[in-house]
């Protein structure tokens, strides 16, 4: 990967930047003949290993901002580093690869292929890393077993519950061992007792130190994150008591 990195004192930065270094960000549409402002002037760090919620109100900027550290989409203007490499500028091939090995994405609708077994759907996320296939194997034993469905691994989604099947959809995306885990309301369609359960799941993540971002709409989430965001108006605060 080329992807320019920060210098700091001529010397590469990336061990000692945060996991995020987002400076001056916005971003703009066009929608409807008028300009629309997701996001204004964001300015924050995000800290290797912290457990981050964003929180807001529809239409604030929250899925743009999570689809900017993603990099699935650009700013319009202004910088993200995500460990010292700048994304804001890399080219689409660079991005790509970029997604495959340093960020997982966990979603709220599951996105789970129905016609595959749980470990054929976690093992789709292994595909674009070109690992041998014992290497593939492994990693999809080893992620079913941390979110406790080593037993599961055979059945299809529709034979699971909607928290065994986010736990599926978190299985796929840490077997890549990513340094980032991004969460788009993970828990939004599951009721409280299994919201407690992916909830836990990735509080363990957390502690084994991946970085860990999520947007919620759920307050009893969010108070268990080590810093809570509210983005509102296409801008951030910190919100953390």
């Amino acid at each position: 990967m080329t992807i320019v990195k920060e210098e700091h004192e001529g010397v590469a930065a990336e061990s000692a930047t945060p996991a995020y270094r987002i400076v001056g960000v916005t971003k703009t549409y066009q929608q409807k003949g008028r300009v629309v402002k997701a996001l204004t002037g964001v300015t924050i760090n995000i800290a290797q290993g912290d457990f981050v919620t964003i929180q807001g109100p529809t239409g604030g900027g929250k899925s743009t901002f999570l689809q900017i550290l993603g990099a699935l989409d650009r700013p319009t203007e202004g910088e993200v580093f995500l460990n010292g490499a700048d994304i804001a500028k890399a080219s689409n091939t660079e991005l790509g690869r970029l997604r495959a090995d340093e960020i997982g994405f966990v979603f709220q609708g599951f996105n789970l292929i129905p016609t595959l077994t749980a470990a054929e759907n976690v093992d789709m996320g292994l595909e674009p890393l070109g690992l041998a296939k014992e290497e593939r194997a492994r990693r999809v034993a080893e992620a079913l077993v941390h979110v406790g469905l080593e037993e599961r691994g055979d059945h299809r989604p529709g034979e699971l519950s909607g928290g065994q099947q986010q736990r599926v959809a978190i299985a796929r995306a840490i077997a890549k061992q990513p340094k980032v885990l991004l969460a788009d309301e993970p828990t939004g369609n599951l009721d409280e007792s299994m919201r407690d359960e992916i909830l836990q799941v990735l509080q363990s993540l957390n502690g084994g130190g991946l970085t860990l971002i999520v947007v919620t709409h759920d307050s009893a989430v969010a108070r268990k994150a080590k810093r809570r965001l509210r983005l509102e108006k296409g801008t951030v605060r910190d919100i953390t008591k």
